[in-house]
């Protein structure tokens, strides 16, 4: 990727659209064991589009919510365009680079942000470890699936 163009950044963001669609496919479970607060990320997003487009906050925000949630995802793809841009690496590491990066994106854009939008520190959730592990978990395979994909790129 030494000279991208607007075609590799566009195809990064669908990258990570269909990163951030394995990752939602993996939360489901979270979701239907803990309803919004089992998965972190969905939880800040419901919070965040209520303030964001001024609905009522006693009312679920489906559409709000995955809005945003791919928003993210999307631009988390961009992201990594940059990251590789920046930092070339051989195409045999890509794979191994995603799953750093969805690591990086769970540790920087999630942990530091929860208490202050939600309310509820991830490490002493009211539902224990399992909304931070499986968020942990989906923001490896979103890694993982945005570095596959970026080998086609």
């Amino acid at each position: 990727m030494n000279n991208p163009s607007v075609e590799v950044f566009f195809l990064s963001m669908l990258t990570g659209l269909v990163a951030t669609l394995v990752m939602t496919l993996i939360e489901i479970p979270a979701w239907k064991r803990f309803g919004l607060r089992g998965v972190l990320e969905w939880h800040e997003n419901q919070v965040l589009s209520t303030k964001f487009f001024r609905l009522d906050a006693s009312k679920l925000h489906i559409k709000g919510i995955f809005l945003l949630h791919f928003v993210n995802g999307g631009l988390g793809g961009v992201g990594f365009a940059l990251v590789l841009i920046i930092f070339p690496i051989t195409t045999s590491s890509i794979i191994l680079a995603g799953i750093a990066y969805g690591v990086f994106l769970w540790v920087v854009t999630l942990i530091p942000i929860h208490k202050p939008i939600t309310g509820i520190i991830p490490w002493r959730h009211p539902d224990g470890n399992i909304p931070m592990i499986m968020s942990l978990i989906g923001h490896l395979a979103y890694g993982g699936v945005v570095g596959s994909l970026f080998i086609i790129i």
